[in-house]
């Protein structure tokens, strides 16, 4: 039993190192020296968790997601209205642009061309969840008259996203996280 769970803190801490670095760097740009450099282990003792580079993206993309889902959640548990749900959902990405990193998903779009193909579906389905979760809150708001849009909610679901993810992106040179809230609360505003 102690075994397992040493095992399970390496793995986590392995994703922890590899986070960062994604976030920071970009998926191509680290290598398994440079995370088993920061934990003091070998490359093998990263082999032994993540196979290869790819596994370990999709672990990566995996995990991410998950606390994203749960962060979901907790906004719709929050019992607010649309609007609200909006304002917490950017909260997401102010959050992660203040601890100067960028959305995971998002630093590895940016390098879908080059990814292997487990990642990719990862973070294809990453972007959907997120998509599908807004075009709820944005129906809601539509039924309720709180949010004012035209087309489908799907449609407008991807434009925020986008939206989000682009203003990450041009704040992050400037690092500038004031520049990323002005634009988003500009993105949101179309909305009410």
């Amino acid at each position: 039993m102690p075994t397992r769970t040493r095992n399970t803190d390496t793995a986590e801490r392995i994703l922890d190192v590899a986070e960062e670095l994604v976030q920071v760097r970009g998926f191509n740009a680290f290598s398994y020296a440079d995370v088993a450099g920061r934990l003091g282990i070998t490359k093998a003792g990263l082999h032994y968790h993540y196979p290869g580079k790819a596994e370990l993206g999709e672990a990566l993309i995996a995990r991410y997601s998950r606390r994203f889902a749960d962060a979901l959640a907790a906004i719709d548990s929050a019992d607010t209205d649309p609007p609200a749900k909006l304002d917490a959902y950017v909260s997401l990405y102010t959050d992660v642009l203040s601890a100067r990193r960028m959305c995971l998903c998002g630093m590895l779009a940016a390098e879908y061309q080059t990814l292997p193909a487990g990642p990719r579906g990862a973070i294809l389905a990453f972007f959907d969840d997120n998509e599908a979760w807004l075009a709820r809150v944005l129906e809601q708001g539509r039924g309720e008259g709180s949010l004012h849009f035209d087309g489908s909610p799907a449609d407008t679901a991807r434009m925020l996203i986008s939206g989000l993810e682009g203003a990450m992106l041009v704040a992050r040179p400037y690092d500038d996280v004031g520049r990323f809230e002005k634009s988003a609360a500009a993105l949101v505003a179309t909305l009410r």
